[in-house]
């Protein structure tokens, strides 16, 4: 390689130098570099190219191979994983930090320490659990058997009762995909494995990379602002509750520095402080009122907001904090704050210091000795019944409750755990947290209060309940997960973590024991966390569970790490892309020649050749991607450019696979409704054992900033192209009701006519119910599909709750939910007379409909748990109402389904107007191509 050119000239001129002789030997020397990511990485892998490792600067250094080459190594690679460098860690000044990181080091040997005692059936039971039903097991039969015996015989004994996968595959009537691997070569992956984790377990010396020196900085410089003054504003919460009124300073005039020297007092006394308080400043300017500016009214002046930072009242040892503390604010406001003030934001400070406005606060000593908060005592209550507590504790978990309902509730606290020990969130919000003695009888309930189910659990790791013993009972409910359950919920516990007000904390712990345990959930449980490394808030915290992760899984690393880097490669191709077609933009006939080209070139270069080949698929970890074929692979013409890749499956009969990248475009949100999605194809599905409405899930994966995988769905089109392909006039195409069931009848003859049309019935109910409950706008031709064996679906989930385009001040969206006539022309089998068909569909979509009311409250927890994922169209508890009054929470069933059943005609009655805008669509379109 270059690369090694490169290190044998430098050797050679070396010698030449009078030193030359205390080098050594070449062999105990290797490059290293800066990459990219700004992480030091070094070059040990020889073979590994330039253009891969993709180096900041030109620039190699040639360093010492010592004792601790093998964890130097294992670091450099964590870091280029994660995409932050563990050295930027070494040099954070913060004990706790230090702490967490040795705390998870420790753990992480222990672990890797007992997968080297494992044999390896336990090995493989391990990390690559099989899905049962609950109560199966998995016995692999190995005693007896050598690879002679299993090549000349082959027995084999399934459970049908207990797979997960063979039995869905067989209530589909489809032929599930097995793959026979011989136990030599599970045993080679193995001991491949434990020799990894070898050449760093056990290790006998540490050798930690130096951390960098601080940067230097000038003088800092604040904004010069022309105001009147000004003021800060701070405030004491628990969750959402202010626990006093907040304390506001005097105006500071000047230009630069502001120096109020003033004690801002609160009215709660430091024996009354929950654990979990916390300190939240706003900083804001004071100016004289300005016709036609927003502003909050306030004497005659206006109160601009600067910026606003948190801080917690304990640190993470439950220390008080006391003395000197300098908090680097954020300047972006949510909407809709009390009095500015922040108190959902995150409690870590701005990293980027340098522009950012810096409130220096002093915390007084209040004793020579140090604080510590105190454990809690238990307390007593007594035990009264009222019939009032059904009604309250029945209620959805957004309504709100009067302050005698919740003494009511604080009174009757005994009668709630053994009643309804589900309320105890109810409970949770009636507590008063500025007085010890609540919080002591609370942590004593808490203690001998049931355990609740997994799913009523989620709803206390909300922001609203912060308290520590609370979030660790929660988590304790939480262990009762399958591994299945947890993977349905793994997007919103990640985004739970944000709550966190301290990296060591019960739910972290949950997660990566689960997550090392299962490599499936470890999988996804480190791109949800990758996928959002580029946010200040966050960074510190996620990389250092990503680290402790890497820590515990060190055979995952290079699996992960293929996947980085085939995902760097594609973002490159897209950017390439990107570039010609602007150059281009003349010409569209010349762009998509010359770029398709550009494309076909790039790709077929042995460098990209290499690293997209053989990798598991980010978005399925059990799907192997094996080579990519060139030759089908295109860009798709959108403002983004996403690239349709498509690979080779060796292992499918020769099937090819096809995936979707997306770079420079919003996949959080896709990725949200996707997962809801999924979540209501669950439950209707466990409602009826015969799938009642089928939902087409398909892969979405968000991997950074603005970027993610989706998965591309097989033997499918959209109702545009299936509508053109059957009209020579595209404005008439999409009135001719009779062109999706003969594209049908074309895939599909005889008995698996019958059975398409069935699976078009189901997925229409299901889609139906489900976009109509999720508000999920912008439906057009072609972002509904349709499979070649009857499964309709959907793609593109721009907008959710109710947030509908409009042009010119007019919905687009005029009726609830998609359901035109040709969809019934298809259900109905062609006859406009098959009442009894299009019944049965309607009764379909009136069941599904109910089992998502009762499932209701999971529903609206998710998404409460969701409002920090920094969705647009999911920002306050408000846009949450949306859900609340699509299921007719609060009402009876025969009331809801009234309700239901008026959108259901109306979706019918007017359906005309989806028909004109796929018509407008669709001459759009053909006008384009």
């Amino acid at each position: 390689s270059v690369r090694m050119f490169i290190f044998l000239l430098l050797w050679k001129q070396a010698q030449s130098y009078p030193l030359f002789p205390s080098l050594g030997e070449m062999e105990g020397h290797m490059f290293e570099c800066v990459n990219q990511a700004a992480v030091h990485e070094e070059l040990e892998d020889e073979t590994r190219r330039l253009c891969d490792v993709r180096p900041f600067w030109p620039m190699l250094k040639l360093v010492t191979r010592n004792c601790g080459r093998a964890e130097r190594l294992l670091d450099s690679k964590i870091g280029v994983l994660i995409g932050k460098g563990l050295h930027e860690l070494d040099a954070l000044q913060d004990q706790e930090v230090k702490d967490f990181r040795s705390k998870m080091f420790r753990i992480s040997e222990e672990k890797m320490q007992r997968v080297q005692l494992m044999t390896w059936s336990e090995w493989l039971q391990a990390c690559f659990s099989p899905q049962l039903e609950p109560g199966g097991g998995a016995t692999p039969v190995t005693d007896g058997v050598n690879d002679k015996q299993a090549e000349a015989s082959l027995k084999v004994t399934m459970h049908f009762d207990q797979s997960q996968y063979i039995k869905a595959c067989l209530q589909a009537k489809e032929c599930p995909h097995l793959t026979l691997v011989q136990v030599s070569t599970v045993q080679a992956m193995f001991e491949k494995e434990i020799s990894a984790i070898g050449a760093v377990v056990n290790r006998k010396s540490s050798n930690p990379p130096l951390p960098l020196p601080p940067k230097r900085r000038g003088p800092s410089v604040s904004q010069t602002v022309c105001v009147v003054g000004i003021q800060v504003r701070a405030g004491l919460f628990h969750g959402t509750e202010l626990l006093c009124k907040p304390a506001v300073s005097s105006e500071s005039s000047g230009r630069s520095e502001h120096v109020w020297n003033r004690t801002l007092e609160f009215d709660i006394t430091v024996s009354d402080l929950p654990r979990m308080a916390r300190l939240c400043f706003a900083v804001y300017a004071v100016m004289d009122k300005v016709k036609k500016q927003k502003s909050t009214k306030n004497s005659g002046k206006v109160h601009y907001p600067v910026a606003w930072v948190n801080t917690m009242v304990f640190d993470y040892k439950g220390q008080l904090k006391t003395g000197d503390i300098i908090l680097h604010s954020w300047s972006s406001f949510p909407d809709e704050l009390e009095e500015m003030l922040n108190p959902i934001g995150t409690i870590q400070t701005n990293p980027y210091t340098e522009n950012t406005t810096a409130l220096h606060i002093h915390l007084p000593d209040y004793n020579p000795h140090t604080i510590l908060f105190p454990p809690f005592d238990k307390g007593r209550g007594g035990k009264k019944f009222h019939i009032e507590l059904k009604e309250i504790m029945e209620r959805d978990p957004l309504s709100q409750l009067c302050e005698n309902e919740k003494d009511l509730i604080w009174t009757l606290r005994y009668d709630c755990m053994e009643n309804f020990p589900q309320s105890l969130p109810k409970l949770l919000l009636s507590v008063k947290w500025s007085k010890h003695e609540d919080m002591a009888q609370l942590q004593a309930l808490l203690q001998i209060w049931p355990k609740l189910s997994p799913r009523d659990a989620l709803e206390l790791l909300d922001f609203n309940y912060p308290d520590q013993y609370v979030r660790e009972y929660a988590v304790g409910c939480l262990r009762d997960m399958s591994d299945e359950e947890l993977s349905q919920y793994l997007l919103q516990l990640v985004q739970v973590l944000r709550y966190e007000p301290y990296y060591d904390c019960a739910l972290t712990r949950f997660l990566l024991n689960r997550a090392q345990c299962n490599r499936n959930i470890g999988h996804f449980l480190f791109w949800h966390l990758r996928s959002e490394m580029h946010m200040p808030a966050v960074a510190v915290q996620f990389s250092l569970i990503l680290e402790a992760y890497c820590r515990g899984s060190i055979p995952h690393i290079e699996v992960l790490k293929k996947q980085v880097e085939a995902l760097s490669k594609l973002k490159s191709v897209n950017e390439l892309i990107k570039l010609g077609t602007i150059k281009n933009a003349r010409s569209k006939t010349k762009e998509a020649m010359l770029t398709k080209e550009a494309m076909m070139t790039c790709l077929r270069q042995s460098g990209y050749t290499e690293t997209l080949s053989d990798l598991h698929s980010p978005l399925n970890p059990s799907v192997l991607l094996s080579g990519i074929n060139v030759e089908k692979c295109r860009y798709m013409d959108s403002k983004m450019k996403p690239l349709w890749i498509v690979y080779n499956n060796k292992l499918l009969g020769g099937d090819t696979l096809g995936i979707i990248f997306k770079n420079g475009d919003g996949t959080r949100g896709l990725d949200l409704t996707l997962t809801w999605c999924i979540s209501m194809l669950l439950m209707m599905i466990h409602w009826n054992k015969m799938c009642l409405c089928r939902i087409v899930p398909y892969g979405c994966l968000a991997t950074g900033d603005r970027s993610g995988l989706i998965e591309v769905v097989s033997s499918a089109d959209t109702i545009a192209n299936i509508q053109l392909t059957s009209s020579n006039v595209a404005a008439a195409a999409a009135f001719n009701k009779d062109a999706l069931l003969n594209w049908l009848k074309e895939k599909n003859s005889g008995d698996a006519l019958e059975k398409a049309i069935e699976e078009f019935t189901l997925s229409c109910a299901g889609y139906c119910v489900a976009t109509y409950v999720l508000g999920i706008g912008d439906r057009h031709s072609d972002n509904i599909m349709v499979r070649s064996t009857g499964q309709l679906f959907h793609i593109d989930f721009g907008h959710i709750l109710g947030n509908f385009k409009s042009k010119f001040g007019i919905k687009r969206e005029r009726v609830p939910f998609i359901l035109t006539h040709d969809f019934i022309h298809v259900i109905q089998q062609g006859k406009t007379g098959n009442t009894e068909k299009f019944g049965s569909f309607r009764n379909y979509c009136e069941q599904a409909y109910l089992i998502l009311r009762r499932n209701g409250n999971l529903f609206i927890t998710l998404f409460a748990l969701m409002l920090t994922a920094g969705l647009p169209e999911l920002t306050s508890v408000k846009d949450i109402q949306y859900l609340k009054d699509s299921l007719a929470l609060g009402k009876t069933d025969d009331e809801a389904l009234k309700q239901f059943r008026q959108k259901f005609d109306e979706a019918l009655r007017e359906s005309w107007t989806t028909k004109v805008n796929w018509m407008a669509h669709n001459v759009v379109k053909d006008n384009r191509s």
